[in-house]
């Protein structure tokens, strides 16, 4: 018999990576190009406090609500701080990492004999100190490497240019090297920056899914399933894209008794990957999954030139990450609707114009599930930080789509024209969440969600992805998935 699946807990983390953002595939490809890109980076990075203390970061950990973000001033970056009951780098849903502390997950998360972040020795123990420090990793051990490069006690790259300098402020951590092993030395997918870009995953991803077995007070061997839904490929030549993240991660976590897959789709993997986590649990086939992204280091300083240019901090300089667990019906947490039609695609045969791709993936899942666009409290689309893309050029991307929603509903005969500004009030709000391609894209707002839900604010909420397929150079087709959130009907009896 089938089962009503609930996402039952979720966790959002942050990780603040200035020295890292030169890393970034943007700013590494213009560094090549302009020798001083460096030195102009390093004097437009934020402190980590200005970081903790940015309102959408707060939105994003749970500490401010979508809501509370949308009655601050503009631009964001230049307010003080305004309420010391949320000056705290962590949050209800997750926290936001400093680098230093990154860089000991990514010690930790390094398997490889011999190891690609290869450390100074009298580095070590400071790493192995902040994993002691952090209460989900306290029992975690750095694995040490035996006979270490001289040139590690320089202050200098050594002389094999795959060595990436690590550092956090003015302290060298280390050099992170490509696989130098036989089978890896001429292989551009193992190379030092593209493993780089895995190990952050790995390690960000890590992170998130031990704050979601602490908000859901679970054993991590309780977990059955995990599902990646980054955009990273971790493979080698003959497979580049293959996969294997999710059980990396869990691996970390202690996850022993799980299985897992990657499932890409770009932007929508998410959404993506908790339809599928849900239709595995309603059939049955297991009980608890688990959903993780991991961070997308190329993604980092992406739009850095035009913060340069405007004399601006770089604001793309977090990594994010998330997760969520999905299992049977709890009795409290809300249903994921994944009944025949109830999730919205666009199919193959649907052209790309906006008003075809909002009829497949906003109208149809609605009628199948006899509801109309009033009857949804909020919509989460792509929720990109208005802040990064307007500066950018880019516009905003939450609005452009909540107008495009609202245009959809009028054409439905679900909405009035004249009402199209005060509804988007209603059910919109603005982004939040960093750049980094499938994070933002809608369900950074589940955790805000769920809490309206439990309170008894919210109803339903729908969550729009998009995937812009064409990136993969073999079709000019892009994609869009949804699915509905909806408050647990037990929580209505329980009040009446």
């Amino acid at each position: 018999m089938e089962k009503i699946a609930v996402i039952q807990s979720c966790s959002y983390c942050l990780m603040h990576l200035p020295d890292l953002v030169r890393y970034g595939s943007k700013p590494r490809r213009e560094t090549a190009l302009d020798p001083n890109l460096p030195e102009k980076l390093q004097a437009a990075l934020r402190s980590y406090e200005e970081a903790v203390s940015y309102p959408p970061n707060q939105t994003f950990i749970g500490n401010i609500s979508p809501e509370k973000l949308a009655d601050i001033p503009r631009p964001w970056f230049r307010q003080e701080f305004f309420s010391s009951s949320v000056d705290s780098c962590t949050g209800p849903f997750g926290e936001i990492l400093d680098q230093e502390g990154f860089l000991a997950l990514l010690k930790a998360a390094d398997i490889l004999t011999p190891q690609l972040f290869q450390v100074i020795p009298s580095r070590l123990s400071l790493l192995q100190g902040r994993l002691i420090q952090h209460p989900l990793f306290c029992n975690t051990s750095l694995q040490t490497t035996e006979g270490e490069p001289s040139a590690l006690e320089k202050q200098s790259p050594p002389s094999d240019s795959s060595g990436l300098p690590l550092k956090s402020g003015n302290t060298l951590y280390g050099y992170f090297h490509g696989d130098n092993r036989e089978e890896g030395r001429d292989d551009e997918n193992l190379s030092a920056h593209n493993l780089l870009e895995n190990l952050c995953t790995k390690a960000s991803g890590a992170l998130a899914l031990q704050w979601l077995l602490h908000r859901a007070d679970l054993e991590p061997e309780k977990i059955d399933f995990i599902i990646s839904c980054g955009e990273e490929a971790c493979g080698d030549r003959y497979q580049r894209g293959g996969g294997g993240m999710a059980k990396a991660m869990g691996d970390m976590c202690g996850c022993t008794n799980a299985s897992g897959m990657d499932i890409k789709n770009f932007c929508a993997a998410p959404a993506n990957a908790l339809i599928t986590a849900a239709a595995l649990v309603s059939s049955g086939v297991y009980r608890r999954v688990a959903v993780v992204g991991g961070g997308s280091l190329a993604k980092l300083g992406m739009k850095f030139q035009a913060f340069l240019g405007q004399k601006m901090p770089i604001l793309d300089d977090c990594l994010a990450s998330m997760a969520f667990l999905v299992t049977a019906d709890d009795r409290k947490s809300p249903w994921i609707r994944i009944g025949q039609g109830a999730t919205g695609t666009v199919p193959i045969n649907a052209s790309t114009t906006d008003e075809q791709v909002f009829l497949h993936y906003l109208l149809h899942p609605l009628q199948n599930s006899g509801l109309n666009c009033r009857q949804i409290d909020k919509y989460a689309p792509e929720l990109h930080n208005p802040e990064i893309m307007e500066f950018s050029g880019a516009g905003d991307v939450a609005g452009k789509n909540y107008r495009k929603i609202a245009a959809t509903a009028v054409m439905a005969g679900h909405l009035d024209k004249a009402e199209m500004k005060e509804w988007i009030k209603k059910i919109g709000m603005p982004g939040f969440a960093p750049t980094q391609g499938h994070i933002p894209s809608a369900v950074p707002y589940i955790g805000h969600a769920m809490v309206a839900m439990e309170a008894g604010k919210m109803e339903r909420a729908m969550f729009l992805a998009r995937a812009s397929l064409f990136l993969n150079r073999c079709t000019r087709l892009l994609d869009g998935v949804s699915f509905i959130l909806e408050r647990n009907p037990h929580l209505k009896r329980q009040e009446e």
